[in-house]
């Protein structure tokens, strides 16, 4: 019925906002005060939208004095910022109207675009509701996406601002967002303009595209004259076809803007980093799987120190940040799942290639409270919790509470002066487990 389907729609609308205001009330309050009076101290992305703004590609002078040159790319004597483009593009607009760079509350802009990808959750969820693949109430949903929100390292990752985490707001979001319009294969255009910003923000996210062609591929089946199954190869293709273009849109630009740089269009820039590990990136490469034991030992084993410093604080948490179950322990469920669906397959293969390049990265993540990488997949996890949990147990529920407390701690304590003795930081990033 019309008036059924309106309502179903405006109720959907209804929670999305609440869902928004309510969540970014909480970053609102978690966040640092700084962030409400000014630019972060890494405010990367203000200035890319600047230089972007005069028609450059990079810095006009030397990068700022109190970024520390943390992450800028020095090439025939111009810096430039290394990150993909896309957050900066959002940023232009402001940086427009402010003028200058440095009164450019870049910070806020971020903590208020984070509760964007909650609501994309919620409305993934409502997806899967409306076609039958969940059976889990209004009120379950509303909980996961919430959980999502404030039971995850993206709480922690939503109130910083700065470059690394304002990456991760945005391509969350849009991650979602992608998720939510590729359920069915029902909206290529969204499904693509979403997949464009993943990649224009986390570039190696393109391989999410998988999720989008197997959907295409399971609704492109329809019972033949025969009873077989036929394989209507039109639809499939045009349901494909925005979603290949707007990627390779996106590859496509990010290549050229790649040569106007570096001239060479497979460079980022990273090579040009001036940092302190650039060693190990000269010898082992970005990539490479010498740093897979670490990277699998800091997010299945990275526990509290509870006896380097008893008298400062009860607890440390080093650098390399938390183990995932512990920050999140309702992934647990995903380990004993207790039904099994038709999209299970496409969340399992996408949650593989998206999650596979961070633990072959050169970089744990350093610093940060959890695993700030996981947020390349996080929304593919709970996804994969709404298909697999069937009834919402106290026990779920419990390990929902711990989560929302663990990364609440860590929304207020982390990057916090007041907070420091909680964190164990060895600036070498060589110390990963308690010392003797």
């Amino acid at each position: 019925m019309p008036g059924a389907k309106w309502s179903t729609r405006h109720r959907t609308a209804a929670w999305s906002a609440a869902i928004y205001v309510f969540v970014t009330i909480v970053y609102a309050l978690c966040a640092a005060p700084e962030t409400w009076s000014g630019h972060t101290r890494y405010n990367h992305f203000a200035w890319l939208a600047d230089a972007f703004l005069h028609g450059r590609s990079y810095l006009a002078g030397q990068p700022p004095i109190y970024a520390g040159g943390n992450d800028f790319a020095r090439f025939e004597g111009r810096w430039y910022v290394v990150f993909p483009p896309f957050p900066a593009l959002l940023l232009m607009p402001l940086v427009a109207i402010s003028r200058s760079v440095d009164t450019v509350r870049d910070g806020a802009f971020f903590v208020l675009l984070a509760g964007l990808a909650p609501v994309a959750q919620f409305w993934t969820l409502e997806r899967l509701s409306k076609l039958n693949v969940i059976a889990l109430s209004e009120r379950a949903r509303l909980s996961l996406s919430l959980s999502f929100a404030l039971g995850s390292v993206y709480f922690f990752t939503a109130v910083q601002g700065t470059v690394w985490f304002a990456a991760h707001v945005v391509s969350a979001s849009a991650l979602s967002l992608y998720l939510a319009a590729s359920i069915g294969a029902k909206y290529p255009t969204l499904a693509g303009l979403a997949l464009f910003a993943v990649i224009g923000t986390r570039t190696h996210l393109g391989v999410a595209g998988i999720f989008f062609a197997m959907e295409t591929m399971r609704v492109s089946r329809r019972p033949g004259k025969s009873g077989l199954q036929a394989f209507h190869w039109h639809k499939a293709l045009q349901r494909l076809l925005p979603v290949l273009l707007l990627a390779a849109f996106a590859y496509g630009s990010l290549l050229w803007y790649n040569w106007t740089r570096f001239h060479d269009a497979f460079e980022v820039g990273y090579r040009f980093l001036q940092i302190a590990w650039r060693q190990r990136i000269e010898r082992w490469g970005m990539f490479s799987y010498h740093y897979l034991a670490r990277n699998l030992g800091i997010i299945l084993t990275s526990l509290p120190y509870l006896g380097v410093a008893p008298k400062v604080a009860p607890f440390q948490i080093n650098g390399h940040g938390l183990a995932l179950w512990l920050t999140t322990p309702l992934y647990l469920w995903l380990l004993w799942p207790q039904r099994r669906t038709q999209l299970h397959a496409a969340c399992y293969a996408t949650l593989v290639v998206t999650a596979v390049p961070s633990l072959l990265y050169q970089n744990s993540g350093w610093l940060q409270f959890g695993q700030r990488f996981s947020n390349d997949y996080s929304p593919i996890l709970f996804l994969l919790l709404a298909l697999s949990v069937q009834r919402i147990s106290v026990l779920f529920k419990a390990a929902a509470l711990w989560s929302v407390m663990v990364n609440l701690f860590g929304a207020l304590t982390f990057q916090r002066p007041l907070a420091r003795e909680y964190y164990y930081v060895d600036g070498t990033q060589r110390v990963i487990y308690e010392p003797d």
